[in-house]
């Protein structure tokens, strides 16, 4: 193929497996985040590393979830959230909340929003989110939230993902 000839769109594979797109975004830094929410059964949560900002007028975010996971199925009627960035500092948190069959607020101190919303203590920021849009994608769900509510720590590095490690920022 040249820069002359582009390739037909019919030659090009149709999809990339799943393991080579992850191999692909492991090697993708990626800021780590604890998605929090009141149930009836007390607070839940879950570690994410596809927050994005969407947009900035109106405040926008988005993340995703696994269709297999038990946070989807929590988060199909969870009205808000609060995206809690994590620290550098909070890999132990990070990994807690990404663990399977666990408690993972057991034992744990936090306050919660009127609203009801878990919020961590120690993070660079949060911001709670009402869901807008709950967008089936592949075998993963979408949720886009509306920024109502935020709050940042000023002096605190922010916790990076890449490939599966956490590495510390420079300067």
């Amino acid at each position: 193929m040249t820069a002359e000839q582009p390739a037909s769109p019919t030659a090009l594979p149709q999809s990339v497996s799943s393991e080579e797109f992850k191999a692909v975004f492991r090697r993708h830094p990626a800021g780590v985040a604890v998605v929090t929410c009141s149930t009836p059964d007390g607070p839940a949560g879950f570690t994410a590393t596809s927050v994005i900002s969407v947009a900035a007028n109106p405040a926008m975010l988005a993340f995703s979830v696994a269709a297999g996971s038990t946070s989807r199925r929590i988060l199909d009627s969870a009205p808000s959230v609060v995206v809690n960035f994590l620290s550098q500092d909070q890999q132990d948190l990070a990994r807690r909340f990404a663990a399977r069959d666990t408690d993972r607020f057991a034992g744990l101190e936090f306050c919660s929003l009127p609203t009801g919303e878990p919020v961590l203590p120690g993070t660079t920021a949060w911001i709670r989110g009402v869901v807008e849009q709950r967008v089936p994608v592949g075998d993963s769900l979408l949720i886009t939230l509306r920024a109502v509510l935020a709050h940042r720590e000023d002096g605190t590095e922010p916790l990076v993902y890449l490939d599966r490690t956490f590495p510390r920022l420079e300067g």
